[in-house]
């Protein structure tokens, strides 16, 4: 698997190039400026995610990684619904957001398992 940090590098840089093929419109400079603005925080923040001075920090930027690429769905999805950008780039995009989003939620669950292990090993 390739590495979380290139992958949603990639995943911003794929979304950059997608919004700078948009119409020039009002309403879709809106959009691309948004979505721009999500898929940059989600390798952003997972990367502070990955320097977390705590767990809970660690959990904090990890909800907003996940939040993130939500809210690029969301974005995607209102691009589709104006039929104006490739569908084929829309659907690799928005399957790569749904995969990152997925990650995310993993990552939350796996780190507060092992905090609830942890917990019941210092019990004994």
């Amino acid at each position: 698997m390739t590495d979380l940090k290139e992958r949603t590098k990639r995943f911003a840089l794929d979304v950059i190039r997608l919004c700078a093929e948009l119409p020039r419109k009002q309403e879709f400079l809106i959009i691309g400026k948004q979505l721009t603005r999500s898929a940059t925080s989600v390798g952003a923040n997972y990367r502070s995610a990955r320097r977390a001075k705590s767990r809970a920090d660690f959990l904090a930027k990890m909800a907003i990684v996940e939040e993130e690429a939500d809210e690029c769905l969301y974005w995607m999805e209102l691009l589709e619904g104006l039929g104006c950008a490739s569908e084929a780039d829309l659907r690799r995009l928005r399957d790569e957001a749904d995969q990152l989003v997925a990650i995310a939620v993993a990552s939350k669950k796996t780190a507060r398992a092992n905090d609830e292990r942890r917990d019941k090993s210092d019990e004994v």
